[in-house]
């Protein structure tokens, strides 16, 4: 509990900022070791506390034992007034609290704790872009080539709207994470968190066609166990996934409302409509709360409200 007042009162700190420099660094192993975050979220935590250590030195603030209260404060308003969005203030609070509690369970300094106290900008959370039915099916009749590009990007497709997975847990996927007897795939999702979800007929007729007369064909190295390859026979990469998905949306005018994110929407939403139970879905999504859940029953009432203004006489 000392260590953090030995680092704070040592002088030899001529670079500026370096107890705070190696309280982040301490601080990125803790989230990214300890609690399990993705390395995309704790990239987005260093961004966030690089920007606030810099505004600290900025004042003078040198280590976490000189920051008054009046600093965070102002740090907060620089924030509202730099054009940043409502969400990415809240995430940088949000980011700063988290900090500021490592800091104070290593040994803190008194007077530091005021960030507990910065109220977080309150967003309004859009509603995700869901495709109809007959969108998605447009969309998943798009890869007709018989090439192995062609039949990867089919299975690719299917499966992003028959699992509802995350474009990183499909190009996550290897061979041995499939089973097409039991008709499930082994998924590592947020967090190093497993989950087993069910791959649907269609999906699984893609990817069987895709092994069976076009992976073989994409060349792939030695020993790579990669289930979606690129053209050079190496692991498809989360922008090799985007890329196509958007070049198929395209064909059929969604391009504009189209990211792989729209097809786990979708696959969310068309399930609920269906009389899915909202756990159920959860479980499927791999999300850790069902509050996360909860934004596809807003997407089915207002798809709801939208049937009935179209279709009812007097609306």
């Amino acid at each position: 509990m000392g260590e953090l007042r030995k680092r704070e009162g040592r002088g030899d700190d001529a670079d500026a900022g370096g107890a705070w420099k190696s309280l982040l660094s301490e601080y990125l192993v803790f989230i990214g070791v300890q609690r399990g975050l993705s390395p995309r979220t704790v990239e987005a935590y260093r961004r966030d506390l690089e920007r606030w250590i810099a505004f600290a030195a900025e004042r003078g603030r040198n280590s976490p034992g000189e920051v008054q209260r009046e600093d965070l404060t102002v740090f907060l308003e620089e924030l509202r007034s730099s054009g940043l969005s409502a969400r990415s203030v809240a995430r940088a609070v949000a980011s700063l609290r988290g900090f500021q509690r490592f800091i104070l369970e290593e040994g803190g300094s008194p007077g530091y704790p005021a960030a507990l106290e910065l109220a977080v900008p309150r967003h309004v959370r859009p509603l995700p872009r869901v495709l109809s039915r007959e969108e998605a099916a447009r969309l998943l009749d798009q890869p007709i080539s018989r090439d192995p590009a062609g039949l990867r990007d089919k299975a690719i497709l299917e499966t992003l709207y028959g699992t509802g997975i995350r474009v990183s847990e499909l190009t996550g996927l290897d061979l041995e994470d499939l089973d097409l007897v039991e008709m499930e795939m082994r998924v590592m999702g947020k967090g190093s968190r497993e989950r087993v979800v069910p791959v649907g007929e269609s999906a699984a007729r893609a990817i069987r066609d895709y092994l069976a007369h076009g992976r073989g064909k994409l060349s792939p190295r030695p020993g790579q166990r990669a289930l979606f390859l690129n053209a050079r026979g190496g692991r498809l990469t989360r922008q090799g996934a985007w890329g196509l998905v958007r070049k198929y949306a395209a064909r059929v005018g969604l391009a504009e409302r189209m990211t792989p994110h729209t097809l786990r929407h979708s696959y969310a939403t068309h399930l609920l409509e269906s009389g899915a139970d909202l756990r159920h879905i959860q479980e499927l999504l791999g999300h850790a709360s069902v509050s996360t859940t909860q934004v596809y029953t807003h997407v089915s009432s207002a798809r709801l409200k939208e049937v009935y203004l179209k279709a009812h006489p007097r609306a």
